[in-house]
């Protein structure tokens, strides 16, 4: 089987490269290979490939410089998807995608499920919503995954940047207010393949086709998962780590507004595939063994 992933040098899409190529021939591309917001190049390299899956782990993800560079977040995030959607309908294959917790304004008190009201903030959420709906109004097969509060060792995320901040600061002031489901990459590239190998199987994908919110168990604020990492040796390798000090939201202005609440229900994973991902506090810690 052919699979093309994009975004391979992500968090996402470099734990995708493994857990892909147990399904097939994986094609690993990154912005070097394609431009995604040249609609013309994706058709043309899409075309070209003649993938049996798509896997679309790319993304633009720069939340706050988002609000500055609105159209190139939409073509990235919205029209993009769209472009691939239609063209894995050409060639009958399935088309996987990424979302956010983002497309929910984060006013309930409980666990958002698929099918509950989007109202995103932010030029951010607006996008990735965007692509949702291209997606599910192109694509003949399509799985789209949400996920929140995404991190590993390595990438750019809320977990390496408190660390670097760690070594030059004696006092780190971290959001105690914005609840959500640390998730670690890995697991989400691991479900990905588990979750693509039943689909395959499937004898009637259509049924299984649409929206699935994919997040560690658990929920915790910027601030547990900050306390959780240092207590899980994140600071280990400082001879003084810093002191952490929770704050509101109202103390940390930033130019996209967040959701305060972005638990995500994980219900209707479980229910279609019998998959569920471990507590964050579980990933978290066999993430900072790596």
């Amino acid at each position: 089987m052919k699979i093309l992933l994009l975004g391979k040098n992500g968090q996402v899409g470099s734990e995708l490269q493994s857990s892909l190529a147990i399904l097939g021939e994986v094609t690993a591309w990154d912005r070097s290979n394609l431009d995604l917001a040249d609609t013309d190049s994706i058709r043309v390299s899409i075309r070209r490939l003649g993938p049996e899956i798509i896997v679309n782990a790319a993304a633009y993800t720069a939340v706050d410089k988002a609000e500055a560079e609105p159209e190139l977040a939409m073509a990235i995030n919205g029209i993009a998807p769209g472009v691939m959607a239609e063209e894995a309908t050409r060639l009958n294959a399935l088309f996987v995608h990424y979302s956010t917790d983002y497309v929910f304004d984060g006013t309930q008190s409980v666990p958002y499920n698929e099918n509950d009201e989007i109202n995103p903030l932010n030029v951010y959420g607006r996008s990735k919503l965007a692509g949702e709906q291209a997606i599910c109004a192109q694509a003949a097969h399509h799985l789209i995954f949400r996920t929140t509060w995404v991190y590993d060792a390595h990438g750019k995320n809320f977990l390496n940047t408190i660390k670097r901040a760690g070594a030059q600061r004696t006092e780190l002031a971290i959001v105690n207010d914005q609840i959500g489901a640390p998730t670690w990459s890995r697991e989400i590239a691991v479900a990905t393949g588990e979750i693509l190998g039943l689909y395959l199987k499937h004898p009637n994908r259509e049924q299984v086709n649409g929206i699935y919110n994919l997040t560690a168990q658990g929920q915790t604020s910027w601030f547990g998962f900050a306390q959780a990492a240092a207590d899980y040796g994140l600071f280990s390798d400082l001879d003084h780590p810093p002191a952490l000090r929770a704050i509101p939201s109202s103390d940390y202005p930033t130019p996209a507004k967040r959701p305060i609440y972005s638990v995500l229900s994980n219900a209707k994973l479980q229910q279609q595939f019998g998959i569920q991902l471990p507590d964050w506090k579980i990933s978290l810690r066999e993430c900072l063994k790596k």
